[in-house]
């Protein structure tokens, strides 16, 4: 209905709105909602077959997990959302495999990339968020077709003084004075001037050093689902609130006080205290929490309404919520203990940063969570033959088929 690069803004916005998608630990971002709506717009565009689309994607994802190896975690410690930041690069990827371009064009679309890429945390908890991962894969579409017609970047933005891995991986200093070579008074040659980025005691591994300890790997394989729409660093506070409830019975008017352990990274990502609409709360882990205790559906699109984050039995549980600070705790294992009104101590811990190793669980797990998703806007009898389409993408000659079922049923109308 549009063209393929705002195909890809709106796509790539719309599936990050609702906090609902995936994250990566070694990206500290979320790799498909940048990568995929680019690519599926071009596949489309371009009448690339279903397998041409997976490897496009599997490139992608690749590409924007090792440049987070290389940069993190100064890179989003200082601030920066590595899902509209690295994203761009990855979508600039998947779409260049998808367009064989030559080394040279590769190079230059990733140039291009790197100078879009932008997106900061500060917006976690407004719109602009979600803006981040479309303008991610509209940049990294646009960067991959502007090379395949010749248009030129800096075919070394990542590694070349004042690039995009010296100012942007948040490590102290200015970088000033760190380059190899004198910056020629025209400017000309200064693209191409190295750096020593990845060698100082600040930045810790070499960058060759980190990417051959990744060369074995399919980093797309580690990548962790999320069954609660919300900061993926909320759900083990979540699913340990789940478990006391379920487990030892724990209900709301029994608890006396909340407390989560987390790690101080945490602080600036998901410690909105007191949110009073849905945007916010998906990013406050004293609200979550509550949440989880008053049994509410964390995977539900109506839950993280503004409503909700303002009636009165969710904020007074809210405010029995306490946040502390431990610094041995892992972003994706924060323990919860509850206090309770007759003076027994409680405590679950739940770590949400490893892949479930049973692929068929994980499986029927994603397909609920994507009825429950698709089912009211494309109708139950479209949304199961898109699961049963996307069983067997790789044998589709072209994604035609595929993307014509997605549109909404009031709108085809």
């Amino acid at each position: 209905r549009t063209s393929a690069l705002l195909a890809a803004l709106i796509n790539g916005a719309a599936s990050h709105a609702l906090d609902f998608d995936d994250t990566h630990t070694t990206m500290s971002g979320h790799p498909s909602v940048p990568v995929i709506p680019a690519a599926l717009a071009l596949a489309e565009a371009r009448g690339a077959s279903g397998e041409r689309l997976l490897a496009a994607i599997v490139a992608g994802i690749e590409l924007e997990c090792r440049l987070g190896a290389l940069v993190n975690p100064g890179h989003y410690a200082a601030g920066f959302h590595a899902t509209g930041t690295l994203g761009t690069f990855g979508a600039a990827a998947a779409c260049a495999h998808l367009l064989d371009l030559d080394l040279e064009r590769w190079l230059h679309a990733l140039g291009l990339a790197g100078t879009q890429a932008a997106g900061l945390k500060a917006s976690f908890g407004s719109m602009a968020k979600p803006l981040h991962a479309g303008k991610a894969a509209h940049d990294g579409l646009l960067a991959a077709l502007l090379a395949q017609g010749g248009f030129t970047g800096n075919p070394r933005l990542v590694e070349t003084r004042q690039g995009f891995a010296e100012t942007l991986r948040g490590a102290t200093g200015t970088g000033a004075g760190r380059g190899t070579a004198a910056r020629p008074a025209d400017g000309g040659a200064a693209a191409t001037t190295p750096s020593t980025w990845g060698t100082d005691a600040a930045r810790g591994a070499a960058p060759l050093e980190t990417l051959d300890r990744l060369r074995d790997r399919f980093l797309v394989r580690e990548t962790l689902f999320k069954y609660h729409a919300a900061c993926y660093l909320t759900h083990s506070a979540i699913d340990a609130a789940r478990r006391l409830r379920e487990e030892r019975g724990l209900r709301p008017d029994a608890i006396e006080a909340i407390t989560v352990e987390v790690p101080r990274s945490s602080l600036d990502v998901c410690n909105i205290e007191s949110p009073t609409t849905g945007l916010e709360g998906k990013f406050s882990l004293r609200a979550t929490l509550a949440l989880g205790f008053l049994g509410d559906d964390t995977g539900a699109l109506d839950t993280f309404s503004d409503a909700r984050m303002r009636s009165p039995e969710l904020v007074a549980l809210r405010d029995r919520v306490t946040v502390a600070v431990v610094a041995q705790t892992s972003p994706t294992a924060t323990p919860v203990t509850v206090r309770t009104t007759d003076g027994r101590e409680h405590r679950a811990t739940v770590d949400v940063g490893e892949p479930n190793p049973n692929l068929g669980e994980q499986g029927r797990r994603l397909t609920a969570k994507f009825h429950s998703l698709a089912a009211p806007v494309v109708g139950i009898p479209r949304a199961q033959e898109l699961v049963s389409l996307v069983s067997e993408v790789e044998t589709l000659p072209g994604v035609a088929p595929l993307v014509g079922l997605m549109a909404a049923e009031r709108i085809a109308r």
